[in-house]
């Protein structure tokens, strides 16, 4: 079962997680903005988390990562509230180099999530080659949940592991910093460049099952199997079940059955073939199908029907994942509790 890897549990390890510190700007005077003599802090005004390209970029990182961590069974559902004590960052670090670190699988105290996220961070520092002065993250403002320095330390990931993920190009939000002095509290504005300009604006975007498929088998294999297990326990209601993900699609049957349970259509048996005895008819049900996942907003990258009828797997594992991905991604994160990701 997919597990949600954020809200922590009640009752968990030792601390209560630390307060989100980019968070929208507090009143003058409020205890939120009171911090000791000499410290910054940022805050991030309601009008740039409502910035619609800094909520893209944030879906964009949230799927990718989701993405990668899908054989491992975890789900992201809120960069502020997920990535803090390292868990995250510690198996996505995992899958995009193959190294393996040695820190604890569960820190469920502060002071030892605060350690494994410095490990984390120390190895991911070391693989990007960066250097200190050059990082706009920390281990203080992340376990403080800086939404600015996660996003940084995401986006700083994505273009070097992958290069071709689509970020939104040239993000930047209003950042207001707060500074606590002698003579009392002082605010000052900025601008925060998140994502890099772009002259390739036309550049289409590409498909994360590309890479997918680019690793070893078994990897991809993990994804079918955890995409075939969802599709049974929906189909499982019609007394149907699948055994093989590359052939039980080729005809659009199962498709447009599983649509009809998971999006609450009724198909009249008079729109497709109940059993198609022919290639044409084949394609008209896949049609039918794609067609309809177009109409939800589900599908958002090209395919065509033949490919499906084919028995492409990478275009049959595309489109059921993007059912995957709003309804089982979906329950997890709204009812399972947080556990360990194995």
């Amino acid at each position: 079962m997919i597990q949600s890897g954020r809200k922590p549990a009640p009752g968990r390890g030792g601390g209560t997680p630390p307060e989100p510190s980019s968070h929208p700007l507090p009143r003058r005077g409020s205890r939120a903005c009171r911090c000791p003599a000499g410290e910054k802090r940022k805050y991030l005004p309601p009008t740039s988390r409502q910035d619609p390209k800094f909520e893209e970029l944030q879906k964009v990182l949230i799927e990718w990562i989701n993405t990668k961590l899908l054989p491992e069974h975890i789900v992201v559902r809120s960069l502020e509230e997920d990535i803090f004590d390292g868990l995250i960052l510690h198996h996505l670090f995992q899958m995009l180099t193959g190294v393996k670190l040695e820190v604890e699988e569960m820190a469920l105290t502060a002071p030892s999530q605060r350690r494994k996220l410095e490990v984390v961070l120390e190895a991911i520092t070391r693989s990007l080659q960066a250097e200190e002065r050059q990082l706009k993250w920390s281990v203080e403002t992340i376990f403080s949940k800086d939404l600015l320095a996660t996003l940084h330390l995401l986006v700083a990931l994505a273009k070097h592991f992958q290069p071709d993920l689509p970020l939104p190009t040239n993000v930047q939000v209003d950042v207001i910093t707060m500074e606590s002095t002698k003579s009392g509290l002082k605010s000052e504005k900025s601008v925060e460049q998140l994502t890099d300009c772009s002259t390739d604006k036309d550049q289409p975007a590409k498909d994360m099952f590309d890479e997918l498929f680019k690793l070893a088998p078994e990897k991809v294999n993990a994804v079918k199997e955890a995409v075939v297990n969802f599709v049974n326990q929906k189909l499982d209601r019609l007394g149907l079940s699948v055994q093989n993900l590359d052939t039980q699609f080729a005809d659009g049957v199962f498709l447009l059955l599983l649509i009809g349970q998971l999006q609450g259509f009724f198909l009249h048996l008079k729109e497709f073939y109940l059993t198609p005895a022919s290639p044409a008819e084949m394609l008209h049900n896949v049609t039918l199908a794609l067609e309809l996942l177009k109409d939800e907003g589900l599908l958002n990258y090209p395919i065509d029907p033949k490919d499906i009828v084919n028995k492409d797997t990478k275009s049959t594992l595309r489109v059921l994942y993007s059912l995957f991905q709003k309804h089982k991604l979906k329950e997890s994160t709204d009812s399972a509790p947080r556990g360990s990701p194995n």
